[in-house]
């Protein structure tokens, strides 16, 4: 391997790289404990020398610089067991295309990691069992439970979808970018690594650490290490491995484009992922750390925790740069921290990359709102289901509006009659479910409305008198509204509010507390979505892609929609199966081509006559510097690709949970209902979109406009 398949590009990293002084302690203890553990000589893996090649002492001294030797040791333990798997899963699975195998094999590891030390473990069989055993007892009395629970699942996430890959392998399939992006976060193993993170400078209060904040700066790390891995690694992996698993492969193979250009864009990505990981640690964790209340010592523990996420960004990059397991002959240095006489480092260098860096970070800041960019333009949209209506469409539209004037939402200023025909969102409910029966029709279109209400609410109210203060306190008192077991509910002061709390005991009267919960969290995650766009509109941001997708489905309602879908189904179906990776892949396929179906028929609407910057269109304009039609190309082929995921997982995915879960008839029964309901709710919102006025340009021309009152009733602070 001696010709390189790209030249690595310039890597923007603004922290320095520190090495912990206990570097030859960490690296003396990993190889005793490695023989210990039969992971050398006679494992068919590695050889010592293999092992002294890797350096992972090394990685965990750049990654870790602050750690007593101990806590580096232990670490790097865990480091020498995650690559030794990775390798010995290679060897034994994937080469072999062993699925049945890997399977088994993966099925057991989780036996070796016990919330109670007291639970006995079994004989371990291999290697990568007794290191599992021996690190797991070594690590977690120190640790909470909380922090058990969490690590617990990421090292799961991390063994168990190395299937996904494996049956990737057999089918010679290369993932779509949004898929990758997600998969390689459980694969990658970076949240497991955000874990010993915490091990290593302190650990997360258990209060915030499942909020956005929090969750995003875990993801912007991981998102950051793996495509970073991806650039070093490509040509191990993809030319010597033959592995399809690679973020620079997904991009050459979806833009159809050279390695080069598709090695620069991953860098690009890798790029902006950190502007959002620096974004979110100066904004939003401040502000999650004052609403949770929490004291200084836990507010330090967060501190340290993101300087430690930084430190790991930077000591991985320089670990790669100096890894024989990595292509990095003709590798430039990343930043001014390396000096200006580093080997491939000039002041005309770093001028570039500090130049460029802040041109992107700028750009997304810069947009200006009202462009006239004319009617949405249209693609022949993919798809290969029929829509079928709900016959008891005519009579739910004067139901629906005689409900929205009954709650007050046609008086406040935001809609009126007028408006609530033109969007017509029970033809909407008639495709999304044909079989509905008149009531639950009635309740679906009335969920869409005070969705839809909301939606256009919080930017036209909040948005236009900047008032982020009364669009919390309104978020909240939303989520109050929503009893779980017995509490009181409030007396509603506008239209949301006594909409809400009206569907709320109609759709939960006959659900137990549990269900209860898991509606009322899916209805808050678009809530607190609302408040997110709210933000960026008040800084005029355009969201990092990777983000705006992420965030898109919450918006989008897309939790309470797949609540919804689900409640009529049943015990038949066990709750981990709807956990379990494919059907979450199946889900997110739906409700990305739904979603961005929205935003291609909104462009005009959002763009020009709204303001917006929460569109996909214009987030890969901004992000690629591309005009309009070339963006709508490149999100038309992306949809069209979600629409494919979606046929492929529910083909070739979806037996195989059946086989894993050992499903009974009627469960398989129920899951394939369950995929003709995501298939009416693609084809319902195509649908819809095409026949409703609220997305076109004469209804758009006429009504856009000079709507909103002077006085509209919301909530005021301050």
């Amino acid at each position: 391997m001696t010709q390189q398949p790209f030249e690595l590009p310039h890597f923007y990293m603004p922290y320095p790289a520190r090495l912990n002084p206990h570097v030859d302690e960490a690296r003396a203890h990993s190889t005793a404990w490695a023989r210990q553990m039969g992971m050398l000589e006679g494992s068919g893996v590695w050889e010592q020398s293999d092992l002294d090649a890797h350096d992972y002492g090394l990685l965990c001294a750049y990654t870790h610089p602050d750690c007593d030797g101990p806590a580096l040791s232990l670490i790097t333990d865990w480091y020498v067991w995650v690559f030794f798997f990775d390798d010995h899963f290679l060897e034994i699975f994937k080469r072999t295309q062993d699925r049945a195998g890997g399977k088994a094999y993966l099925d057991r590891l989780p036996l070796f990691m016990p919330m109670d030390l007291s639970t006995p473990m079994p004989e371990p069989q291999n290697p990568v069992e007794a290191g599992l055993a021996d690190l797991w007892a070594r690590t977690v009395p120190s640790m909470s439970a909380d922090w058990r629970r969490r690590f617990a699942v990421a090292t799961e996430h991390l063994l168990n979808e190395s299937l996904w890959e494996l049956s990737n392998i057999n089918e010679g399939r290369i993932s779509n970018p949004v898929e990758y992006i997600e998969m390689r976060r459980k694969v990658g193993g970076a949240p497991w690594s955000a874990g010993l993170v915490e091990y290593a400078t302190a650990e997360v209060p258990a209060s915030v650490a499942g909020s956005r904040p929090l969750r995003v700066l875990m993801e912007t790390f991981s998102d950051a290490v793996h495509l970073r891995n991806d650039l070093f690694s490509y040509q191990r992996e993809v030319e010597d491995e033959g592995e399809l698993s690679n973020g620079v492969l997904v991009l050459e193979t979806f833009f159809r484009c050279t390695t080069q250009e598709a090695a620069d864009t991953v860098n690009d990505v890798l790029t902006s992922r950190l502007h959002q990981f620096e974004h979110t640690a100066l904004t939003e964790v401040p502000a999650v750390a004052l609403e949770k209340g929490l004291s200084p010592d836990q507010v330090v523990a967060v501190a340290k925790y993101t300087q430690g996420l930084q430190d790991w960004q930077s000591g991985g990059h320089e670990w790669h740069m100096k890894s024989s397991r990595y292509m990095n002959a003709r590798a430039r240095s990343t930043s001014p921290w390396h000096g200006l006489t580093g080997p491939g480092t000039s002041a005309a260098d770093v001028g570039a990359l500090l130049a460029a860096a802040g041109a992107e970070r700028l750009r997304a800041y810069t947009h200006v709102p009202f462009q006239k960019v004319g009617p949405s333009l249209l693609p022949d949209f993919y798809m290969p289901f029929q829509v079928e209506l709900s016959p008891h469409l005519p009579g739910a539209r004067p139901r629906l509006t005689e409900w929205m004037h009954r709650m007050g939402m046609l008086q406040e200023g935001v809609w009126d009659e007028d408006k609530l025909a033109a969007y017509d969102l029970p033809l909407c409910s008639a495709g999304l479910d044909p079989d509905a029966s008149p009531e639950a029709l009635d309740l679906s279109s009335q969920w869409l409305a005070w969705g839809t209400y909301g939606d256009d609410y919080y930017p036209l109210v909040f948005g236009g008198r900047r008032d982020l203060a009364a669009a919390r306190l309104t978020t909240q008192r939303l989520s109050d509204c929503m009893p779980v077991d017995g509490e009181e509910v409030l007396t509603p002061l506008n239209g949301m509010e006594r909409g809400l709390i009206d569907l709320w005991a109609r759709t939960t009267a006959e659900m137990p507390p549990g269900d209860r919960r898991t509606l009322k969290d899916a209805v808050n995650v678009m809530t607190e979505s609302w408040v997110w766009e709210l933000v960026n509109q008040l800084q005029n941001r355009i969201p990092d892609p990777v983000d705006y997708l992420e965030m898109r489905r919450a918006t989008f309602g897309s939790d309470l929609t797949m609540s919804l879908c689900r409640m009529g189904h049943g015990p038949a179906v066990p709750p981990e199966v709807y956990r379990s990776g494919p059907v979450r892949s199946l889900e997110n396929a739906a409700i990305d081509y739904g979603m961005l179906i929205n935003d291609v028929f909104s462009y005009q609407k959002e763009i020009e006559y709204e303001g917006e910057i929460h569109n996909a269109i214009l987030v890969v304009q901004n992000f690629f510097g591309v005009d309009y039609p070339t963006a709508l190309r490149v999100v038309h082929d992306l949809m069209t690709q979600r629409m494919q995921q979606f046929e492929h997982v529910a083909a070739h995915e979806l037996p195989v949970v059946y086989e894993d879960f050992g499903l009974s008839d009627e469960a398989r029964e129920v899951m394939q209902g369950y995929v003709a309901d995501l298939q009416n709710w693609m084809a319902g919102i195509l649908h819809w979109h095409r026949e409703v006025d609220r997305y076109k340009s004469d209804y758009l021309a006429r009504r856009a406009h000079g709507f909103l009152p002077d006085r509209p009733p919301v909530l005021r602070v301050g």
